[in-house]
């Protein structure tokens, strides 16, 4: 995930978990409703037409930056995380959607985290009834403070050691949670057995990837190699996850993640694509194209990864979105806006891709969800 300009950063960090805004709580009970259609526009208008694989697509989100939406087991549910000064999402909030059941019908969404702190990463639970989310709100009412450009003056993502990962339902109550330990944890999606949950974690001193039960009993270390892991998923049968990974190697690439680090700070502009077996074993390295490749999730035949990459641009942009065999072979592009596509993911029933674009906003700053039919 990484954009290097401003248009994108509100967006790559909403991708790392973290908005650049500050301050100010959402409104308590917002409820945010989109229309199915802007000025006329169709979905002819909001797809090219090399998108080969996308039908009827339908934006489904207004304004702001809305990013990681994510589907529930039954393909007809989302969550997403969103940002809007204009509204009082000073930083990112969790929303609950049902998706329109037909074209031309507007979504209707509701804000189901607690308005306070930071929020990024939520998952509908196998139970349907709940959700998965960080969030930093036990620190502080506040957002976070984001990174200061004029000291760093390096793109980073702030990796915020109050984010712990929590269970509620879809009213918003908190009723687990389910790390406790210092540091970082968040990204967390679930297994389609209903099983497992996989997280990124600084519990050891580096961001590594783990797994547990549902319940949050039975932690494992799944990554050990130095370098950032996270933005993990699993495959449809729940045999392998998929994730990106930074991999410094020289003398000078250590001591520099290393020192970032220490600040609680990545630099997300070298990230491959890893696969391996869910307890750890069987790591292979998908993606060796350079720059940023991010944002991974299986395709529905589980043979094969979505993903989103900048590595066809020597300036850092545009994004687009990209499939790829497991074993590295028949690379495919898939998406071709000028901008920004990012944060793949099909339904569980394979029918539908959701993503977030830049695409369709009158070429200002904001991204949106978009949802399409997927054709082979």
């Amino acid at each position: 995930m990484s954009k290097f300009t401003a248009l994108f950063i509100p967006l790559i960090a909403s991708a790392l978990l973290c908005s650049v805004y500050s301050r100010a709580q959402a409104p308590k009970g917002f409820v945010l409703r989109t229309p199915a259609n802007v000025h006329g526009t169709t979905a002819k208008d909001m797809s090219y037409p090399d998108e080969k694989h996308f039908k009827n697509m339908q934006q489904l989100t207004f304004g702001g930056d809305n990013a990681e939406a994510y589907f529930g087991p039954d393909s007809k549910n989302i969550t997403f995380q969103r940002t809007n000064p204009k509204e009082g999402l000073s930083c990112d909030q969790i929303f609950f959607a049902a998706l329109p059941i037909g074209p031309g019908q507007p979504m209707r969404s509701k804000m189901v985290s607690t308005g306070k702190g930071r929020t990024t990463c939520a998952y509908i639970m196998p139970d349907r009834k709940h959700f998965l989310y960080a969030s930093t709100h036990k620190a502080a009412d506040s957002c976070p403070p984001v990174p200061d450009k004029k000291v760093i003056k390096k793109y980073v993502w702030p990796i915020y050691d109050s984010y712990d990962i929590f269970v509620a339902d879809l009213k918003g109550k908190i009723t687990k949670q389910l790390t406790n330990t210092p540091g970082y944890d968040a990204e967390g999606t679930v297994s389609p057995k209903g099983d497992k949950i996989v997280f990124t974690s600084m519990r050891n001193g580096d961001l590594d990837i783990y797994t547990m039960n549902l319940d949050g009993t039975n932690v494992k270390q799944i990554t050990h190699e130095l370098g950032y892991d996270g933005g993990a998923c699993f495959s449809p049968d729940g045999k392998k996850l998929v994730w990106r990974a930074s991999r410094p190697k020289t003398e000078e690439e250590v001591k520099e993640y290393k020192e970032l680090l220490a600040k609680g700070l990545v630099m997300p502009t070298q990230m491959e694509i890893f696969v391996a077996d869910t307890d750890g074993r069987n790591v292979q390295q998908v993606t060796k194209l350079g720059k940023a490749n991010w944002a991974p999730a299986f395709a529905p035949d589980g043979k094969r990864i979505i993903f989103a990459s900048d590595y066809e641009y020597p300036k850092g942009f545009p994004f687009n979105l990209y499939l790829i065999n497991i074993d590295g072979t028949g690379l495919e592009k898939i998406s071709h806006d000028g901008s920004f596509d990012a944060f793949p993911m099909f339904s569980p029933d394979g029918k539908k891709l959701i993503f977030s674009s830049n695409r369709n906003n009158g070429g200002g700053h904001d991204t949106n969800v978009f949802v399409c039919d997927w054709v082979e």
